[in-house]
């Protein structure tokens, strides 16, 4: 795999780099995958997908997941499924970044990444444009991020 610090091909937002490495243009829409390599104490608000599955498999460095008021710690070479309409969020925790592939099905969820690292949007200071995303993306914010 390429390192997604130097690949041109990757989009960063919030000092999150990614990069689709399939596409829902490439299976019939029915997943795609994104390398992504998150620094050490990021992580998204609590949310859901209302439409996707979401796989995390992680590559390098540890992540804290929380799943519907259930933390588990996954470490490399380790998978997590969340079922689409569960809330859910994670933080890499540890003191390296955690590179994950992200599998979502069906494929679709991915533009979000690419709306925000274009607008360069902040959270929480810019919350009713990532939420405008969100939405066309069949999620919902539903509180903060881990502590």
């Amino acid at each position: 795999m390429k390192d997604l610090i130097t690949d041109d091909a990757a989009v960063e937002w919030l000092g999150v780099r990614y990069k689709t490495i399939l596409t829902p243009e490439e299976t019939g829409g029915s997943m795609s995958i994104v390398d992504s390599l998150s620094p050490v104490g990021s992580g998204p608000p609590r949310h859901i997908h209302h439409n996707e599955d979401e796989t995390f498999i992680i590559l390098t460095g540890v992540c804290k997941l929380w799943i519907e008021g259930i933390e588990t710690i996954a470490a490399p070479g380790e998978s997590v499924f969340i079922p689409r309409g569960k809330e859910h969020t994670f933080k890499v925790i540890g003191d390296e970044p955690s590179r994950h592939l992200v599998i979502l099905t069906p494929g679709g969820f991915e533009s979000f990444f690419h709306d925000m690292a274009a607008a360069q949007c902040r959270i929480p200071d810019d919350m009713p444009i990532v939420e405008d995303s969100a939405k066309r993306h069949n999620m919902t914010f539903t509180g903060p991020p881990l502590d």
